[in-house]
């Protein structure tokens, strides 16, 4: 049995939501989920304040009772509590996996850095609200229960890592930056003008010297400039990419959508228990 804690370093849960990834769950014998409380705490924008965010992720991550610590939701917040609450994780959080996507990536970037557990991007189970959405709570179901399928299929043995973009430009020049020398870099992102999406390329492409290449998931519903900003999203990832010499791979299969799928960082590749 594989004990799963969750936690929300950013935004609340709301309580029908747990239940339903709960009752999915129920399909997955070998994957015992705990959505601590701190996941319906609700502070502003927050799910509860700092200190409460930063005393749940430590909890979660240093019970030795649990094997992995899945976050709940992103939305933004991981970045105000990621730094202390790593500086405080034991040996307990050694060898768990850490799971999650979006504004969940400043914590796997921390962590990665850190050489703290083993980060995964992931959906999360605040993906249970979207349509569909039960197809990817599954997809990490699975692979916590053991199973490949829910891999994304570029893997060519090389180390990955897989941000939303946003957040990766965050990272850039903090200290939770991970070094990504030799990795393939996948990005996605939603809900940012092509203007911003080549603003965000511009600074983080500054910042990924020596990566292997870099992947482009998918970027979801771009709201519309007044005025065309007469390129691309993938024209923008290439104009950038070859500005700096990094090798553009093609795509990448994730993003804020029901399709998202699962990058272990690293190589990290091989489904939990195998």
């Amino acid at each position: 049995m594989r004990r799963i804690a969750i936690c929300a370093p950013s935004r609340p849960l709301i309580e029908e939501d747990a239940a339903r990834v709960l009752a999915l769950a129920a399909d997955y014998p070998g994957v015992e989920l705990h959505f601590h409380p701190q996941c319906f705490f609700t502070e502003g924008h927050f799910a509860g304040s700092d200190a409460q965010r930063i005393a749940a992720l430590v909890e979660c991550a240093n019970d030795p009772a649990f094997d992995a610590v899945w976050f709940a939701r992103g939305g933004y917040g991981a970045a105000r509590v990621a730094q202390d609450a790593i500086a405080r994780f034991d040996h307990a959080a050694q060898d768990k996996q850490f799971l999650g996507y979006s504004d969940a990536g400043t914590l796997l970037g921390g962590l990665y850095r850190a050489r703290i557990g083993r980060p995964v991007h992931a959906p999360m189970p605040t993906d249970i609200r979207r349509a569909g959405g039960e197809h990817a709570v599954r997809r990490t179901l699975g692979f916590l229960a053991g199973e490949r399928a829910g891999l994304e299929p570029s893997d060519d043995g090389r180390p990955r890592a897989a941000f939303n973009l946003m957040t990766l430009a965050m990272l850039c020049g903090t200290p939770l930056m991970p070094g990504l020398t030799g990795h393939v870099v996948m990005v996605e992102e939603v809900a940012e003008y092509h203007y911003a999406v080549d603003r965000l390329m511009f600074h983080v492409t500054a910042h990924l010297g020596g990566v292997a290449g870099l992947r482009l998931g998918r970027v979801s519903d771009v709201p519309e400039n007044d005025v065309p900003f007469g390129h691309e999203i993938e024209a923008i990832v290439r104009h950038w990419c070859q500005r700096h010499a990094i090798p553009f791979l093609g795509p990448a299969d994730i993003g804020h959508d029901v399709a998202n799928k699962i990058v272990p960082f690293g190589l990290a590749g091989a489904a939990p228990g195998q």
